[in-house]
C-alpha cells in the first residue's frame, strides 16, 4: 500500500471519530516580553477556547512595560491561568516557550505568542483530530493577518485543504513546509518522552528547529482544514518581529543556520527524505523570499549575503541540485553559487518573484544549449525545454499610461528558446486584484495575443516544424516533433527565438476608484493553442513617464489620484484614491512617513 493510500484509509478513520466531546486536556503557554499592548488579548483568546483548555500558562520574558502585572491581575479572577516571571530577559522565544512547557501539566500543549490570538473552536478542533485518530500532533490553518488593513493570507494552505491522518511525516514531506510551531496541538508525553524542546537564548527561527526535532520523532499527525491560528503582522510598530525584521544580515545568518540545523537534525534520525526536502524549501522559500528584498539593502548587506549564501549552499550536494532543477530557486542557488560577488540582482528578482519570470537576455552557447547569460555558462537552463509551458517562468512587460482620455495598459510576452511559439500563446486574460482583500477583483477583458514582427517568424517555423514532427518527419536533431533541439521548440529558436507577443487595453479606473483608496495588483493568464495555461504576474516597465502618479479628471469622483508602481519583486501594482479625500489620504499618509 503506497503512502496516499494509508493517509486516505486513516483519514476515513478519523472522520468517524471526529464526534467526541473534548474535554479539559489542553495547555496553552503563551510567552511575551514587552507586550502590554496585546499580551492580554492572546491570554483572553487562550480562555475563551472554553472547557477544553484546563491551564493557559503565561510566561513574561523580563518584560519593563507592566506587561507582569497585568497578566498578575488577570489571573485573579481567572484560575486557569498561570503566570510565571523570568527574571531575566534570554533574548529569544525558545527559552520561555521552555519554561512554560516545564510547567505544563495537561496531557496536550499548544503555544502562543502575545501579539496573535486563537480564533474560537480552535483547541475544540485539534483536540478532537489528535484524539479521534490517537495522533502525537494534530496541525490546522494559521491565517497571516495583515494590521490595521485586516487582509488575511493562508499560511501553507496546500497542507490544510482537508482532513487528513499521516501515519509518518515522510508520507508527506511537504510538511517541511509549515515551521511554524503555533498552529499545532502536542501530546506533551510526546514531546517530553523524545526531549524535544526548543533552542535555548537569543535564537532567532527557533521553531524551525523545533519542527525539524518533532518531525524527526516520527509522530502520526492529523491534520484539519480548520482555522487555528491568527498571526497578526504589523509592519508599521515600532519594534518589528522577528520575521520581519529583515534589515540586517544577521537575521540572514540566523535563518541559515537555523535550516542547516534542521536539516542535520532530520539526517541524524535518519529521515533523509525529509532532510532533502527541507534544502529544497529553503532554496523555494527562504531563497526567494530574500533575493526579492535584496535591491531595498545597500552594498554592503548584499556583499555579506551573498557570502553567506554561498557558504550555506556550497554544503548542498549533487542529489540536491539534481531534484526538479528547472525550478526557480534552484536556478538561483546555481547563479549565487557561479558568481564570487553579486550579479544580475535585477534578474534573479524576477526570477524570485512569484510566480517567477526568467527576464532577458536568453543566451546560448556556441552548440545552442540554453544558459544563464554569456558571463555565467556554467548555469544550464537546458531544464526548461522539459517543463510544461503551464510552469515556465514567463516573462511579460507591462506598460501603463494613465490619461484623461483613458487609461491604457501595453502587455507584452517574451519568446523563451521557442516554448512560448511552440505552444502558441492565444489570448491573454487581464485581471486586477485588491491588494488588502484578494476577494475583490475587477475583471478585465480577455485580449488577443499578436506576434510582434520579431515573432511572427519563429511562430510559423514553430508550426510548420510541428505539424512536420507529427507526421512522423524528424527535424534535424533525430527528435521529430519534440521540443529538443531539432523539433518545433528548435525551429523556433533558428528563426529568431526572441520574439514577442503583445495585446492592449483600457483600465477601468472607476471600478478600480469604486471601493475607495486601494492598491491592486495585476494578474494575467495567457492560453495557449493546446488549452493550457499559465497565470503570471508583469513586470513594471520604467522610462520615460512610466510610473509617476497622476491626477485624472473623473465626471463621477472630480479626480482620480493614480500611481502605477513597481513592487519589490518588480511586478506591475497601481494604487488608486479616489475624490478629494482620497488625495487628502495619500497626502497625510506620506507626511506619516515623512515624519517617522
Amino acid at each position: 500500500m503506497n503512502a496516499e493510500s494509508e493517509i486516505t484509509r486513516d483519514t476515513e478513520g478519523y472522520t468517524a471519530r471526529h464526534t467526541a466531546t473534548p474535554r479539559a486536556e489542553v495547555a496553552v503557554v503563551v510567552i511575551g516580553y514587552d507586550d502590554a499592548a496585546h499580551v492580554t488579548d492572546a491570554v483572553r483568546s487562550a480562555l475563551a477556547q472554553g472547557a477544553a483548555v484546563r491551564e493557559v500558562v503565561a510566561v513574561d520574558d523580563c518584560s519593563r512595560d507592566g506587561s507582569a502585572g497585568l497578566l498578575e491581575r488577570l489571573s485573579a479572577s481567572e484560575p486557569r491561568l498561570k503566570v510565571i516571571r523570568r527574571r531575566a530577559n534570554s533574548g529569544g522565544c525558545g527559552t520561555p516557550r521552555n519554561t512554560g512547557l516545564d510547567a505544563v501539566t495537561s496531557p496536550y500543549v499548544m503555544f502562543l505568542d502575545s501579539d496573535d490570538v486563537l480564533p474560537p473552536g480552535a483547541v475544540d478542533a485539534l483536540l478532537a483530530a489528535a484524539e479521534g485518530a490517537h495522533a502525537e500532533v494534530a496541525g490546522g490553518l494559521c491565517v497571516r493577518r495583515e494590521l490595521p488593513s485586516g487582509r488575511e493570507v493562508p499560511w501553507q494552505p496546500r497542507l490544510y485543504g482537508l482532513h487528513a491522518v499521516v501515519p509518518r511525516p515522510a508520507q508527506r514531506t511537504r510538511l517541511v513546509h509549515d515551521t511554524l510551531c503555533v498552529n499545532k496541538l502536542y501530546r506533551t508525553a510526546f514531546l517530553r518522552a523524545h526531549g524535544i524542546r526548543f533552542p535555548e537564548g537569543r535564537f532567532p527561527y527557533e521553531d524551525v528547529v523545533f519542527t525539524a526535532r518533532v518531525l524527526a520523532a516520527a509522530p502520526r499527525i492529523a491534520l484539519v482544514p480548520d482555522r487555528v491560528y491568527v498571526w497578526h503582522v504589523r509592519r508599521t510598530d515600532t519594534r518589528l518581529s522577528i520575521s520581519l525584521d529583515r534589515s540586517g544580515v544577521e537575521n540572514w545568518r540566523a535563518r541559515t543556520e537555523a535550516c542547516r540545523q534542521a536539516y542535520e537534525v532530520l539526517l541524524g534520525a535518519g529521515q533523509k527524505e525529509l532532510a532533502r526536502a527541507a534544502r529544497a524549501k529553503f532554496l523555494d522559500h527562504d531563497l526567494r523570499m530574500y533575493v526579492r528584498e535584496l535591491g531595498l539593502r545597500d552594498a554592503a548587506y548584499r556583499r555579506a549575503w551573498w557570502e553567506l549564501t554561498r557558504a550555506h549552499l556550497a554544503e548542498y550536494d549533487a542529489d540536491d541540485w539534481a531534484r526538479n532543477p528547472a525550478a526557480p530557486g534552484r536556478l538561483i542557488g546555481r547563479v549565487v553559487l557561479a558568481c564570487p560577488e553579486p550579479c544580475d540582482l535585477p534578474r534573479l528578482r524576477e526570477l524570485a518573484a512569484r510566480p517567477a519570470r526568467l527576464y532577458p537576455p536568453y543566451a546560448r552557447t556556441a552548440d545552442g544549449t540554453p544558459v544563464w547569460s554569456d558571463g555565467i555558462p556554467q548555469v544550464s537552463l537546458e531544464p526548461l525545454r522539459a517543463r510544461p509551458v503551464r510552469a515556465l517562468p514567463l516573462a511579460v512587460d507591462a506598460e501603463l499610461r494613465p490619461g484623461a482620455r483613458g487609461t491604457r495598459l501595453r502587455l507584452r510576452l517574451h519568446e523563451l528558446y521557442g516554448r512560448v511559439a511552440q505552444a502558441g500563446p492565444e489570448t491573454v486574460e487581464v485581471e486586477w486584484r485588491h491588494r488588502d482583500d484578494g476577494d475583490v477583483v475587477v475583471p478585465g477583458p480577455s485580449l488577443t495575443l499578436t506576434p510582434c514582427a520579431a515573432s511572427a517568424a519563429s511562430a510559423a517555423s514553430a508550426a510548420s516544424a510541428g505539424m512536420q514532427g507529427a507526421d512522423g518527419a524528424a527535424g534535424a536533431g533525430g527528435s521529430g516533433g519534440t521540443a529538443g533541439p531539432g523539433g518545433a521548440a528548435g525551429a523556433a529558436e533558428t528563426t529568431g527565438g526572441t520574439g514577442t507577443w503583445s495585446a492592449e487595453t483600457v483600465v477601468d479606473l472607476l471600478a478600480l476608484a469604486a471601493p475607495g483608496v486601494g492598491t491592486w495588483d495585476l494578474r494575467l493568464r495567457i492560453r495557449f493553442r493546446d488549452g493550457a495555461s499559465r497565470d503570471v504576474t508583469a513586470h513594471a516597465l520604467t522610462g520615460a513617464g512610466l510610473l509617476r502618479r497622476r491626477a485624472v479628471p473623473s465626471a463621477r469622483h472630480g479626480v482620480l489620484l493614480v500611481q502605477p508602481y513597481t513592487t519589490h519583486s518588480g511586478a506591475l501594482a497601481l494604487r488608486v484614491a479616489p475624490g478629494v479625500r482620497g488625495v487628502l489620504s495619500v497626502v497625510r499618509t506620506r507626511l506619516r512617513r515623512l515624519l517617522h
